[in-house]
């Protein structure tokens, strides 16, 4: 293993082109890292992204690193499954992490041993997605709760998802979703509303309620929804 860390270059998480002439140095070439299955969400946000769209799997590519972003030809590639609950951090964290470290190593020695093919990706189903910022991870309760509650969860624990109350964001972790099961259960409440207090925050968005354990002030730290100081009838985003 150690022959292979000196002779194969290793890139995780870059945030930069790096040029070819640098990716050649190595005597084995470079490999580099990407958390999705290429060629699917190539882009830095590439978890998030899949957790936002209701994707039921994603995992990692270990790939040739070309002058395109996430484009090279891939050696290495694992699946894993995304949990209805799993935010960014447990599969990352949880999942993809350990096991990227692993196919990291396993790749390295296959490399030197002249045992890794690499195959060119099938660019009819690439997909490119940009960085998550506030556009993007900002919530609008008049979308079902299905979308707001991936929303959350691709965006926990980091950006975080937010939303407005009194015209300061608010962020918002560790969130549930509870469908309304007839017209009876969200008769009289707006969008956005704050419809239950106790030890979660019950926010009323299309198609049911976003049940919120934790939250962030803008600048402040996260506490618990129910020491936030919001009083149902609140409406958030507004």
């Amino acid at each position: 293993m150690r022959q292979a860390n000196v002779d194969v270059g290793v890139m995780a998480y870059v945030t930069q082109f790096v040029p070819q002439d640098f990716c050649s140095i190595p005597k084995f070439g470079t490999i580099q890292f990407h958390p999705s299955l290429l060629p699917l969400h190539r882009g830095a946000s590439s978890m998030s992204w899949a957790i936002i769209c209701g994707r039921t799997e994603t995992g990692f590519s270990i790939f040739r690193p070309t002058d395109g972003l996430d484009e090279g030809p891939v050696i290495l590639t694992r699946a894993v499954r995304i949990e209805p609950e799993d935010t960014l951090g447990s599969l990352y964290f949880g999942k993809i992490f350990p096991m990227g470290v692993a196919g990291l190593v396993e790749v390295a020695e296959q490399v030197v041993a002249g045992k890794a093919p690499a195959l060119v990706q099938y660019e009819p189903e690439a997909g490119y997605e940009g960085i998550l910022r506030d556009p993007e991870s900002r919530i609008n309760w008049a979308n079902h709760v299905d979308i707001i509650y991936n929303l959350i969860r691709g965006c926990d624990p980091a950006p975080g998802a937010w939303t407005t109350m009194d015209g300061k964001k608010l962020f918002v972790f560790n969130a549930a979703k509870r469908i309304a099961r007839t017209f009876a259960d969200v008769k009289g409440k707006k969008l956005g509303e704050v419809v239950a207090i106790g030890g979660k925050l019950a926010v009323h968005g299309q198609g049911g309620f976003i049940e919120i354990e934790r939250v962030r002030p803008d600048g402040g730290r996260k506490i618990a929804a129910s020491e936030a100081g919001i009083a149902a009838g609140t409406i958030l985003g507004g």
